[in-house]
């Protein structure tokens, strides 16, 4: 016995809230309320045919294996000394201002965003590097916690980005455009974070007292030394500007060349291959595992009529494209108070992407400005994934205190969002001008 193909669909979905909310891994969840549904539209022995066939061709698949890759790359440079180097090279610059040893910690997960392409990673990395500093400089709880929290944001829309790949493969995208369309809405988010920082500085100075200034020589010298990760992603990003590599053939270049740094600092031995592999077969696990389940649950949208549905309905609606996708911005920043970004990701876009295309905006555009949306989740209550990430690396620190000290961060980061919002051009410049290139 079958049922109504578009009531099952809106059944699966609540369904899958209410897995959720008890706690069910978002990527069972999606499995069981995908292939369940199916059996109710198409019949039992179908639906699990087609979730073997999806099982299979996301593990095939050779756009995917971009993934590991980059996961390997992250790992390999992470236990090579760089993201020490990294914010000992903006502190030398940065550190004599008042909120120094903030704006260097903003710059530093910026640039360590560029070769780990995940924000939870870069959070967890630079707090172990800048807290016990800004702590010696007697930096306010908020403001320490707060600025590695938010800067970790930035891990996942710097290229390379997990989160953008996925997003390309979904909607079929350009991934190496979506890399270049996410540089400068990144390098405008460190600047914006550096506001931030300097605002709360000058209302409380107390917050974020001057460090030691550097002469020119420790200045030179501390740029000097991160050349390796400059060298890395010089060769991956402008491999992929220029069209020497696709961006999967640049995953490949990145991981060996992460490899030769940690060979040359005789970081490479054993334990560190170990290591490395282990974390990346768990963290592509954890990836391939939320994607099986999305491509399962996005087979039940198309076969209940879900997408068609919400389209005609959103088609019929008497509003301007704009104040639509106003609505699903501020869907997208509803959801990431609860679901984390990887899940929220696969989930909604391939609902929301066939609406957006019908109403006439970019889809490089729109994964960029839906990335930085998403970014929002990972320091709101009452989830905020970098807020707890940095909760376990000091439990001493009140989660109050750090929803405190991310606030502003928050306000700068809307502030952004609505500029890309109103200037495309801030995400679409670089891609237009690498076609040139190619």
């Amino acid at each position: 016995m079958f049922y109504d193909p578009l009531l099952v669909g809106i059944t699966a979905f609540l369904v899958l809230i209410f897995l959720l909310a008890i706690t069910v891994p978002i990527g069972v969840a999606m499995m069981l309320c995908g292939v369940g549904g199916l059996a109710m539209i198409i019949g039992l022995v179908p639906s699990l045919s087609l979730f073997g066939t999806t099982v299979m061709q996301s593990v095939v698949t050779y756009d995917l294996s971009i993934i590991p890759l980059f996961i390997l790359m992250g790992a390999r440079a992470s236990r090579s000394g760089l993201s020490q180097e990294l914010y000992d090279a903006f502190n030398a610059w940065l550190g004599g201002f008042r909120g120094g040893l903030a704006l260097a910690t903003v710059g530093a997960c910026g640039a360590f965003a560029a070769i780990c392409g995940s924000s939870v990673a870069t959070a967890a990395t630079m707090s172990k590097v800048a807290l016990p500093e800004m702590k010696k400089y007697r930096y306010s709880d908020s403001m320490a916690t707060g600025s590695v929290a938010a800067g970790g944001i930035i891990g996942i829309l710097i290229p390379p980005s997990v989160i953008l790949v996925l997003y390309g493969l979904l909607t079929e995208s350009s991934i190496g455009d979506l890399f270049i369309a996410g540089f400068l809405p990144g390098i405008l988010t460190i600047i914006v974070f550096m506001i931030v920082i300097s605002i709360v500085t000058r209302l409380h100075p107390e917050s974020g007292p001057a460090g030691e200034k550097s002469t020119w020589k420790q200045k030179l010298n501390a740029t000097l030394k991160t050349w390796a990760i400059t060298a890395l992603f010089a060769t991956v990003i402008g491999g992929i500007y220029f069209g020497v590599f696709t961006p999967t053939e640049a995953a490949g270049v990145g991981a060996f060349g992460a490899l030769f740094i940690a060979f040359s600092r005789k970081r490479l031995n054993r334990e560190m291959m170990k290591e490395t592999l282990l974390e990346t077969g768990q963290t592509s696990a954890m990836i391939f595992t939320i994607l099986i389940g999305a491509i399962t649950l996005n087979n039940l949208v198309i076969f209940s009529g879900l997408a068609n549905a919400l389209a005609d309905f959103v088609s019929g609606l008497d509003m301007s494209p704009a104040t639509v996708m106003l609505i699903i911005l501020l869907m997208y920043l509803i959801m990431g108070c609860f679901l984390d970004a990887l899940a929220m990701i696969l989930l909604t876009v391939p609902i929301f992407y066939p609406i957006v295309l019908d109403l006439g905006y970019d889809p490089i555009w729109f994964g960029i400005i839906v990335v930085m949306v998403v970014e929002l989740g990972l320091i709101t209550p009452p989830i905020g994934m970098n807020v707890f990430v940095i909760k376990g690396m000091v439990q001493s620190v009140p989660l109050v205190s750090i929803y405190k000290g991310v606030l502003p961060f928050v306000i700068g980061q809307v502030v952004l969002i609505i500029a890309v919002f109103l200037i495309p051009e801030i995400a679409l410049w670089l891609p237009e001008t690498a076609r040139a290139f190619r």
